[in-house]
């Protein structure tokens, strides 16, 4: 065992607290609850709304929805991301209804004709010249704070957030070997999940589940064989070990494309698995890396995006075989949905009550203490 494992070892051990118990259904159920995380959660916090790589050219958009907002996240002609809100200044109709697209050099209203630049300035409106004391400068559209890290861009809806930096300050180099920000989406699969997002974080959280739901993923990588490397906060995950040399998590158990960087020996045995509160799991591969992105549609319905990420060149190489991962994870990620969705409906019952969490579920019961924390409850 390396120094990293024993280190890896001791601190999953250390996180685990005696008497730890799951969240109380009304956590999953109770609309005041959902309306209470959209306030002081998904309103104030760094959310992971997409990929740099989506708007690669001038005026390349996409719409982010999120907390019953709608952002136009755009390139402007100078290269900067903006992201701006999907509301005109006139009489606050949607600009945009495509959730993705191209841009001309301006952003135009489809009802009255205001049209503003790339960067949210206001450019014209029609019949305003004799509107005493308008001035175009005290239109431009609303924005919300933007940050790229690793090819991911985060939007935050706070009036003034916490600096990105000083939020992602324990992550901000620790995946820089996997050279996320130069891999490239592949593909992409949506879904919708019958089931709370806090279930579906609490489940990505740990593999205990995996002998029994995932039998084809247990014998890839057995859940007893990693380690938990960070352990209480906003960002929680360690690794798994592969069965065998040189395989990966594919139909075929093996490599299904080019290393995604020139990694350490040790990463081609290993999976590493990271939940980044709140609304993204980061799933880091030798041969590639899956992102998934979660909205929460309502208490018991959740928007999952997930993407396949390949080094740039892969497509080129002898072997490449994106599928083959694809479908692995297509297929699991389906029998999560499915275990959530009875998860859901169990917590709903009025005889649920919250049960012990196990040492091997030290990650979900840390994921729950931050979430009271954000929610500014004491447990």
């Amino acid at each position: 065992m390396t120094t990293r494992d024993r280190m890896a070892f001791v601190e999953t051990r250390g996180s685990y607290r005696q008497g730890a118990r799951t969240l109380p259904g009304r956590y999953y159920t109770a609309p005041e609850i959902f309306a209470a995380e959209c306030e002081r959660i998904f309103r104030r916090s760094w959310l992971c709304a997409g990929r740099e790589e989506e708007i690669a050219g001038p005026g390349d958009y996409f719409l982010f929805p999120v907390a019953g907002e709608s952002l136009i996240v755009v390139r402007d002609e100078g290269g900067s991301c903006h992201a701006l809100y999907n509301v005109c200044r006139h009489r606050g109709t949607r600009l945009r209804e495509e959730e993705r697209g191209k841009l001309p050099r301006s952003i135009q209203c489809p009802y009255h004709a205001w049209t503003y630049a790339l960067d949210g300035r206001l450019l014209g409106a029609p019949e305003m010249d004799g509107v005493e004391g308008f001035d175009p400068a005290d239109y431009p559209l609303h924005r919300a704070a933007l940050a790229s890290w690793s090819g991911f861009l985060f939007v935050n809806l706070a009036e003034e957030p916490e600096p990105f930096a000083e939020t992602f300050a324990p992550v901000l180099d620790r995946f820089a070997r996997f050279n996320l920000a130069g891999l490239r989406a592949w593909r992409r699969i949506e879904y919708v999940v019958e089931a709370n997002w806090k279930l579906l974080f609490q489940n990505y959280s740990e593999c205990l589940h995996c002998p029994v739901i995932h039998p084809r993923l247990s014998k890839l990588t057995p859940y007893r064989s990693g380690q938990n490397d960070l352990v209480e906060g906003p960002f929680l995950g360690g690794f798994m070990v592969l069965t065998e040399k040189g395989g990966s998590m594919t139909m075929s158990g093996r490599s299904c494309a080019l290393p995604v960087a020139d990694l350490p020996e040790e990463d081609f045995q290993r999976v590493y698995f990271y939940s980044v509160l709140p609304n993204l799991f980061l799933s880091l591969h030798p041969d590639y890396v899956m992102a998934h992105r979660l909205w929460p549609l309502a208490t018991g319905r959740t928007r999952v995006v997930c993407e396949w990420l390949f080094h740039p060149v892969a497509s080129d190489r002898q072997g490449f075989d994106p599928e083959d991962a694809i479908e692995f994870w297509d297929a699991t990620n389906r029998e999560d949905w499915h275990i959530c969705e009875l998860a859901q409906a169990g917590v709903s019952s009025s005889k649920y009550a919250p049960g012990p969490y196990s040492p091997r579920e030290s990650v979900p019961a840390a994921w729950d203490r931050e979430y009271l924390r954000w929610m500014g409850e004491r447990r």
